[in-house]
């Protein structure tokens, strides 16, 4: 009778835990375990020996892939105990993710933070209770109290992309263009503005007869190509698409082969990936260029600086400031630089 009464309570433990699990409600700090792909819960604990930092993304394409692998390199090298995050893009499960790892006792947190503006509360709040933080992917210019952070200059990112375009359009379209744009503006709006700006900066200034027919919103590849499909139908006379983000320009890419106009459309994106080195190395001559972004370094180097921060490095002259990580353009028309390139994302990704 004991032994029923024992198992009946274990099992109603069991379906309790399980149920909460299966609910989602709570965000859940894991680290991954690498041969199985399952999870276990990391107890955090108070010595500086044994430290607890977590490594936040927003969504789960490979450039973020890339940057939680930069925050998991980081930490084992450094010998440090990680927990890994994704808050989906969704600002609420941000918030409650960070609170999440504050009632964990997370020493620190290295993440991609979803808005400029709106992150900056949950972040503060992290800080006050004792979890320092820094920042990848985007400068909190209105958080002095991060660690530091690592980013590229997003006008930047796209005046590379405009410089190659422009001089494309001046050689191979007479200096004239009609172009498209596909941007995220409504989940990153400074960040995405940037670049857009770089961009046509730098074809306007070789090009002043470019003119721009839409602008529209498309950041995950199903629904670019789909928003690039309707533009193409509304603009029968576009010639090029610019978008901000590595799904929109794999999007923009299929949608103008769906359309079969490879040839009349030229792409030029941003963000690279394998996806999108294929399709620069493909043959059908739509995708022309992109300029791809560092976020494997970009988490290695702020889990670094988090961990230095926690094990009393002096890291006072990186305090709530970014420091920029550069980009590198990536052109059908220097296979070089792609191979090159290629054969580090590959070696990176096999690990």
């Amino acid at each position: 009778m004991r032994m029923m009464k024992k198992w009946s309570i274990l099992s109603t433990v069991t379906l309790l835990a399980l149920s909460i699990s299966a609910c989602g409600s709570t965000p859940t700090a894991t680290t991954p375990t690498k041969t199985t792909g399952t999870t276990q819960t990391v107890k955090p604990a108070d010595k500086k020996d044994d430290l607890v930092v977590a490594g936040v993304v927003f969504q789960e394409d490979q450039f973020m892939k890339l940057l939680s692998l930069g925050y998991q390199d980081a930490a084992k090298t450094a010998g440090v105990k990680i927990l890994t995050g994704n808050t989906g893009n969704d600002q609420g499960k941000e918030a409650e993710l960070i609170n999440t790892y504050i009632s964990q006792k997370v020493n620190g947190i290295a993440i991609a933070p979803l808005n400029q503006e709106s992150s900056v509360a949950a972040l503060k709040k992290a800080d006050e209770k004792g979890v320092k933080v820094t920042v990848t992917n985007v400068a909190l210019t209105n958080a002095p109290f991060i660690n530091g952070g690592y980013t590229s200059d997003n006008k930047n990112i796209g005046q590379i992309t405009g410089k190659e375009a422009a001089a494309f359009i001046k050689e191979k379209l007479g200096g004239k263009a009609k172009i498209a744009i596909l941007q995220y503006k409504s989940l990153l709006p400074q960040q995405s503005t940037d670049r857009l700006n770089g961009f046509l900066e730098e074809v306007k200034k070789v090009n002043p007869g470019v003119e721009i027919v839409a602008d529209q919103d498309a950041w995950l590849q199903d629904k670019a190509v789909s928003v690039a499909g309707d533009i193409l139908t509304a603009h029968p006379d576009v010639n090029m698409i610019w978008a901000a983000n590595e799904g929109g320009t794999i999007g923009a890419t299929m949608a103008v082969k769906n359309a079969g106009k490879a040839g009349k459309i030229f792409i030029y994106g941003t963000d690279a990936s394998d996806q999108l080195i294929s399709m620069l190395k493909e043959s059908d001559n739509i995708l022309q260029a992109i300029t791809g972004q560092d976020p494997y370094n970009m988490g290695y180097k702020a889990m670094e600086l988090l961990i230095k921060g926690l094990k009393g490095e002096d890291i006072s002259a990186s305090k709530g400031k970014s420091t920029i990580v550069d980009g590198i353009l990536l052109s059908r028309s220097k296979p070089e630089g792609i191979a090159k390139f290629e054969a580090d994302l590959k070696s990176k990704m096999s690990k």
